[in-house]
Order: structure tokens, then sequence, then C-alpha cells
């Protein structure tokens, strides 16, 4: 009795199957990862969304304060700089306001009384 599935037929099925299975995983390593090993080796980032590399972007560039200095450093450093703009902006604004009070006087002064 011939059985269409025997045990020698099924080892071959197997191991052939096992076969195409590696050979497409290999390929599928070489060719689709193989951007991301390349984009390692340029000192690069791989975006794996678009398949291309991309250059990483330097977060005092994107920040604007220095390098080595922490986010609470340059915070506070903004904090005293904005102060420092809004009492300068005050100040104005009263020495303003004094020379209007000043320049009243004297219209006042050189007015004709009715």
């Amino acid at each position: 009795m011939n059985r269409y599935l025997s045990m020698k037929r099924l080892g071959i099925l197997f191991i052939g199957l096992f076969a195409i299975l590696t050979t497409g995983t290999l390929t599928f390593q070489h060719f689709w990862m193989a951007g991301e090993r390349k984009c390692a080796a340029e000192g690069q980032w791989y975006f794996a969304e678009e398949k291309r590399c991309v250059t990483p972007i330097y977060i005092p560039r994107i920040t604007g304060r220095p390098a080595g200095v922490s986010r609470r450093e340059a915070s506070e450093a903004n904090i005293r700089d904005v102060v420092k703009a809004e009492d300068e902006a005050a100040r104005r604004q009263a020495a303003a306001a004094a020379d209007a009070a000043a320049q009243r006087q004297v219209l006042d002064k050189t007015r004709p009384a009715i």
C-alpha cells in the first residue's frame, strides 16, 4: 500500500518548506534591512516608514541654548532676561508718564485763565 503522504514525502516537504522560508528570511534581511545598516555606517538614522536615511538634528540647534547647558539653567537665564526687559519697560513707561505730567503742568501754567 503506497500512501500519498508517506514519511519520506513529508520529510522532503518540510525540508523544502524550511529551505524556502530560510531563503525568504535571508533575502528579506539582505534587501530590506541593508538600508538600516548603510545608514548606521554613515552615522545617520534609518526612517523605516519611508525606508530612507535621515540626518539627526543637534538639539541645541533647535532650542537655541548653548551646548552643555541644561534645560533648567537655560529657562532660568531666559526668565532673568524677561524680568530685566519687563523692568526696563516699566521704567520707560514711568518715565514717559512723568514726562507727560511735567508737560501738562507747563501747559496748564501757560494756558490763559477764562
